[in-house]
């Protein structure tokens, strides 16, 4: 092999190892996070990070492509509404959380908690897939008080959705695909800085691509775990850590609007400055 080829050989494998670096990024994490709270099984959580990559991967090369290929010039208040987007998402992500955390409370008002305090799981807490409620029942095994079956998840299951394969995708697959539009520049740009070749930089984006798959199945495998563990073993210690990545995702995401907005990008300004990254 020629000294040519190792260098490309070399720089494609760059390419896939900087895409599971990419995968690490902070905003990423947060969404990934916010999406495998619900999640209890790990071949689960490390399909959801799949398909995150997956989206991701598509529109990377999408408008990467566009660049590399056709010279395409993505203007500054574009590239900043392509960031801005992404946090947009995380505030979205954050309210789907916490609302779901809230219809949890209101479960446990319905049925009554000792004292008062809806946040008492002490006796009567219990989680049927990712339904987690509370009710009074015995403790024998015919004194639950409703079959599993009969819950509102297991009723939308049987509506359809469950038999959709990609339903359970979809989320991650839709974030990945915003994340996507807000990296793909600054990937694209870079690559052609060191490569002409339109075949070896459009290889190298999608090495990148793979890389960055690989890296979110492992993210979302490690974080999935503290979920699938305390859903079983300490619902409420899980009800907590649900909350906070809510909480975490929603701040994240309008601490990005307000500095893409209005701060350092100034998409809401007159004069925008965007430094794809």
């Amino acid at each position: 092999m020629t000294g040519i080829g190792l260098n490309v050989l070399s720089f494609l494998l760059l390419g896939f190892f900087l895409g599971m670096r990419h995968a690490t990024d902070a905003d990423h994490v947060v969404a990934i996070a916010t999406i495998v709270s619900r999640e209890r099984s790990m071949v689960g959580s490390a399909l959801i990070g799949a398909a995150w990559g997956v989206g991701h991967t598509l529109t990377v090369m999408g408008v990467g492509a566009a660049i590399i290929v056709f010279g395409v010039v993505i203007p500054p208040r574009l590239g900043l509404s392509m960031e801005f987007a992404v946090g947009i998402m995380l505030v979205l992500l954050g309210i789907l959380t916490l609302t779901g955390m809230g219809r949890t409370i209101g479960v446990a008002h319905a049925h009554g908690v000792p004292g008062g305090n809806p946040l008492d799981f002490r006796d009567h807490l219990h989680a049927h897939g990712d339904y987690v409620h509370q009710h009074p029942h015995g403790d024998g095994p015919g004194e639950h008080g409703h079959a599993e079956e009969h819950t509102p998840l297991a009723r939308l299951d049987r509506s359809g959705f469950g038999r959709i394969a990609f339903y359970e995708w979809l989320r991650p697959f839709a974030v990945g695909l915003v994340h996507g539009l807000a990296g793909s520049a600054a990937a694209a740009l870079m690559v052609l800085s060191i490569i002409r070749e339109p075949a070896a930089a459009l290889g190298y984006l999608l090495l990148f691509g793979l890389g960055t798959i690989v890296g979110m199945m492992l993210i979302t495998l490690i974080l999935s775990a503290p979920f699938a563990f305390t859903a079983v073993n300490l619902p409420k210690f899980n009800w907590r850590l649900r909350v906070a990545s809510g909480l975490i995702s929603f701040v994240f995401g309008l601490v990005l609007i307000y500095g893409i907005g209005f701060a350092e990008g100034g998409l809401f300004t007159d004069t925008p400055t965007w430094d794809p990254r």
